[in-house]
């Protein structure tokens, strides 16, 4: 695709979705819950987040107000560990808590390690009897979090490029990897460790040389034991190292990436669809820069979880807040405000915005690796890639 903009009419889509249980008489029986939008919660709630000020952003300036206005009892703080830097110990301190019985200091995680502290049973179970809402989100992403992970949004990594300097993108993974050497020093993409969008880049090189089954080992589990099958994706990218950016120079986190692009300094590069729908209607990126998807394989994509700890203080207001994310008002909000591809079914909206829902269907996405298995990866990156 090439600027077109499925996703504002995703937050139309959603935003329909809330003016029809406004409208409702009784909204359980008429609209379900597909805009249940709780109305008595009460007390404190922390959330923690692992990720870009994008994410931050989505929560302090649009969820949290929306949700303390519907829910005049109820007070929601943030913490913030920025690109999720220090995952590995805050995982460690989650389970150094779970263990002693001991509140962690948060009450609901919004970071890539939910599935790994689920695994872990660090993570209180979820199901629709706690979280009404996530019976309105399909059954195979829902059960992508085991049980603890609450999808609440969902996006993909894309190939971003300024159109005033490339007129016909790669449409495949062997054409990106051609262009890149064709064109030395206009391509650029983040370390795995500091975002996601280079990280889909690196394991879509990876994936490229892997099995079927390889992959979906690397999906679902860690087994260091097959990692050595990512040697000839590695060598490739050692290869392409003095062809990036300034002969290998690798930006620090997605958004530095999304700045090489507005400013000219790169003509190509992986982004999150969210980050760069979002910063051009920002209007800190110009709209010369136009975006498509790879095949062959494409890049990744999924759905981001929220979990709550399993010694949580506060889980109660923590399950409410997480079923108003999932709300039709909530899934409306993460649309308009980053750009993020709701996880509701396309059931809870009407026929004519369902094609829009299909496009953008996280179950269609296809999936990165398990956070341990991403972890190896990006470590591995470190050693094989940057100076080779």
């Amino acid at each position: 695709m090439t600027r077109r903009r499925p996703l504002a009419a995703l937050a139309a889509a959603a935003a329909t979705a809330v003016l029809l249980a406004g409208c409702a008489p009784t909204p359980a029986a008429s609209v379900g819950a597909a805009s249940r939008a709780v109305t008595d919660a009460q007390g404190t709630v922390t959330v923690f987040i692992s990720g870009d000020t994008n994410v931050q952003t989505l929560w302090e300036k649009a969820l949290i107000p929306a949700f303390e206005a519907a829910n005049p009892g109820a007070s929601v703080t943030t913490t913030l560990d920025l690109h999720g830097e220090h995952d590995a110990q805050s995982l460690a301190k989650l389970s150094s808590a779970t263990a002693a019985g001991d509140d962690p200091g948060y009450d609901l995680v919004d970071s890539g390690f939910v599935r790994a502290a689920g695994a872990a049973d660090l993570l209180a179970p979820v199901d629709a009897s706690t979280i009404p809402n996530l019976a309105t989100v399909p059954d195979s992403t829902v059960a992508a979090g085991d049980g603890y992970g609450i999808p609440y949004r969902a996006s993909s990594v894309l190939l971003a490029y300024d159109s005033t300097t490339v007129s016909s993108p790669p449409r495949t993974l062997d054409d990106l990897l051609a262009w890149i050497t064709d064109h030395p020093g206009q391509f650029a993409y983040n370390p795995p460790s500091t975002g996601g969008s280079g990280g889909a880049f690196v394991t879509t090189v990876l994936d490229e040389h892997l099995t079927d089954e390889q992959r979906t080992t690397f999906e679902t589990t860690r087994d260091a034991s097959q990692e050595s099958a990512w040697e000839p994706g590695f060598a490739e990218l050692a290869r392409l190292d003095s062809s990036v950016y300034q002969h290998g120079v690798y930006p620090n986190g997605n958004q530095q990436v999304l700045d090489l692009l507005g400013t000219g300094a790169i003509s190509m590069a992986p982004v999150w669809s969210d980050q760069v729908i979002s910063a051009q209607d920002a209007g800190t990126l110009p709209a010369t820069i136009h975006y498509a998807q790879i095949s062959d394989p494409s890049f990744t994509g999924s759905a981001s979880y929220l979990g709550i700890p399993k010694t949580a203080a506060h889980a109660d207001t923590a399950e409410a807040l997480a079923d108003y994310v999932l709300s039709a008002e909530g899934q409306a909000l993460i649309a308009e405000t980053i750009a993020g591809y709701p996880v509701v079914s396309a059931d809870s909206v009407p026929d004519a915005q369902r094609p829009e829902f299909a496009e953008a269907d996280p179950a269609t996405l296809r999936p990165g690796y398990s956070s341990e298995t991403a972890s190896d990866m990006s470590d591995l990156w470190d050693q094989e890639v940057p100076g080779q």
